[in-house]
């Protein structure tokens, strides 16, 4: 059995971690005492303790915690906003590139990647490597998530009053913290303009790119591409172009795959072939919080990374 320390597993992240983890059966989770929580020497112990720390904590805390670790020596993933880019650590998306699961199971620091990011680089990089779509190229990025994502607060606005919007947008500064993230790990040469969104639902996500094509490329061939690059990620599906795979067809909703690690990829094509939009869909806490941390964590201990990721 291996140890695992939650620090922050009473937040939305944590609690989903905690819950996925219940289940697996190589992982013993080692909680704080919530007397604690807050206690440096206390997490120190524990941390020293665990095999694999995950922080589930806001930035600034976050940055605490790794002070911590770095003075011990122990193993962190962490599922903050803060190490993302950052030297010294590895991006946990296991699906980046075909060394990156090595990288993550040598790593003493794994960054958990933003919910957004997740999809929008699954759907830039490839095509970008393969010279489909440009670096220096001028992208939007219109997306939608569960107001999960907004962590406890905004999971009280919409449970627990009646002022919610049933829609609404949000980075209106053009400044969102995931956009480095974006650009470093798409490979693109400038921060596309992202336009991020909450709806009135729990949990699920849809991120969108407009594509306009030139020079001869088509939207067949960059479904190609990604088929071909994710054929053999069990957690990424690659739909055919323009088939929308949902319950509500001819409507595409975030729904459908909550509370899974799974992501699906389409590209919806207009008549030309030559111009449309690419979509990727989500659980906001699962592929693109809890259930992708599980899969790390799997990884750096070395365990078949699909093992507890799933809460159904």
């Amino acid at each position: 059995m291996k140890k695992v320390f939650i620090d922050g597993e009473t937040g939305t992240t944590g609690l989903q971690v905690k819950d996925r983890l219940v289940n697996h059966p190589d992982i013993e989770i080692i909680s704080i005492d919530p007397t604690k929580k807050r206690d440096m020497e206390e997490k120190r112990r524990l941390m020293k303790e665990a095999d694999v720390t995950v922080l589930c904590l806001p930035d600034d805390a976050a940055i605490e915690s790794v002070i911590l670790a770095k003075e011990e020596g122990c193993r962190i993933l962490d599922a903050s906003s803060v190490h993302r880019v950052a030297e010294g650590w590895v991006y946990g998306l296991p699906e980046l590139d075909v060394s990156q699961r090595d990288k993550i199971k040598a790593a003493q620091f794994v960054s958990n990647p933003g919910c957004y990011p997740t999809g929008a680089i699954l759907l830039l990089k490839p095509l970008i490597e393969a010279g489909l779509l440009p670096a220096d190229g001028d992208y939007s990025i219109n997306a939608v998530s569960g107001y999960s994502g907004g962590g406890n607060a905004l999971i009280d606005r919409y449970e627990g009053t009646e002022n919610a919007p049933v829609y609404g947008a949000y980075g209106l500064t053009f400044n969102h913290k995931h956009l480095p993230e974006i650009k470093t790990w798409s490979g693109l040469d400038k921060a596309p303009i992202f336009m991020p969104s909450v709806g009135s639902f729990r949990q699920g996500m849809l991120t969108f790119l407009p594509i306009q094509l030139k020079n001869g490329v088509t939207m067949t061939q960059l479904q190609t591409k990604l088929a071909e690059v994710y054929a053999n990620d069990a957690f990424v599906t690659v739909n055919e172009v323009n088939h929308v795979v949902d319950d509500a067809a001819p409507f595409l909703t975030p729904h459908g795959l909550e509370d899974t690690n799974q992501i699906e990829l389409s590209v919806l094509s207009a008549p030309d072939n030559q111009s449309g939009v690419l979509v990727a869909k989500l659980d906001n806490l699962g592929k693109g919080a809890s259930g992708a941390a599980v899969q790390n964590l799997n990884i750096m201990l070395g365990f078949d990374e699909a093992t507890a990721v799933n809460l159904r």
